[in-house]
């Protein structure tokens, strides 16, 4: 009935599985959990939960290299055998102790595809990772109200249940190691015109990334952005850098953009990477950014 998929990357998905498997247990489903190591460099973690004789539903892999979530979210669709896929980042946690129940009683709607949200933790915070912290509260962790005014602009895949023949349609499927492909996926349910039902079963987001990383895995995700899909028809209805980026390429003031970009770069890069981060400014950088690439 149920395929849980979790990509993970030098971190320990232990807690997560408990988590997961109790929760099947609990509702009497038909379910399997398969965990993908893409290549980490502590394989021991994954090595010691595939040994555990305590999760007979459990299966883990490993990729020979690294290829990337996008990549190994594709694998661990293929290699999933039920209908029904939810995918979850290695760094989440369920909030809700009817997590599993509720998207088993989305499965029972019309929709193939459901989001339960993202949230994140305001207290014990560190400043070697508060960017990726402000950003996810600022941009990523909306109530239902607000996600269901613009469905497809909150397509996360750390916490998604979808159709499997769905995802393997409209996911990304070029064989390449990218940031930031979850809009790829967003517009072509967009375009394809499947409806999506966002709920309120949110994950915790633990595992956040120093700032620096961060900062740079953004920009390589603006990268993929300009080079495969600025040029999509509709995609500005989507995403708003996008939007931006396309409205001055119309005026003629890319040039001008980029231009103003390279001198305050310096400026921006500090006001973005300091204790009190300044996500306004840090979406400026990136439009600047994806004008200048």
């Amino acid at each position: 009935m149920l395929s849980i998929l979790i990509p993970t990357y030098n971190y320990d998905v232990s807690s997560l599985i408990e988590h997961i498997y109790r929760q099947c247990k609990e509702a009497d489903i038909d379910f399997e959990i398969l965990v993908l190591d893409d290549c980490s460099t502590q394989p021991i973690i994954t090595e010691n939960i595939s040994k555990s004789s305590e999760f007979k539903n459990l299966v883990v892999f490993r990729n020979e290299t690294n290829l990337g979530r996008t990549k190994t979210r594709k694998l661990l669709a293929d290699k999933s055998r039920y209908n029904w896929i939810l995918f979850l980042d290695a760094d989440v946690i369920p909030i809700k102790e009817d997590f599993i129940s509720d998207y088993l009683k989305a499965i029972q709607t019309r929709y193939k595809v459901v989001l339960g949200g993202c949230l994140y933790h305001s207290f014990n915070l560190d400043f070697s990772t508060i960017f990726r912290w402000k950003y996810g509260i600022e941009r990523e962790a909306s109530p239902v109200k607000i996600r269901t005014k613009n469905p497809y602009g909150y397509v996360l895949s750390a916490n998604i249940l979808m159709d499997k023949q769905t995802f393997l349609e409209n996911n990304f499927n070029e064989n390449m190691n990218l940031y930031g492909m979850d809009i790829y996926l967003s517009y072509n349910l967009f375009r394809n015109k499947i409806a999506v039902l966002h709920i309120d079963n949110p994950v915790i987001h633990l595992g956040l990334e120093p700032n620096e990383v961060f900062f740079r895995k953004s920009l390589q995700s603006v990268e993929s952005r300009k080079k495969y899909l600025a040029d999509l028809p509709d995609i500005e209805k989507i995403n708003s850098l996008i939007k931006h980026y396309k409205r001055l390429k119309k005026l003629g003031l890319t040039g001008l953009v980029s231009f103003i970009f390279k001198i305050s770069e310096p400026y921006l890069r500090k006001k973005i990477l300091n204790q009190n981060p300044n996500i306004f400014l840090f979406d400026l950088y990136r439009l600047g950014y994806i004008c200048s690439v």
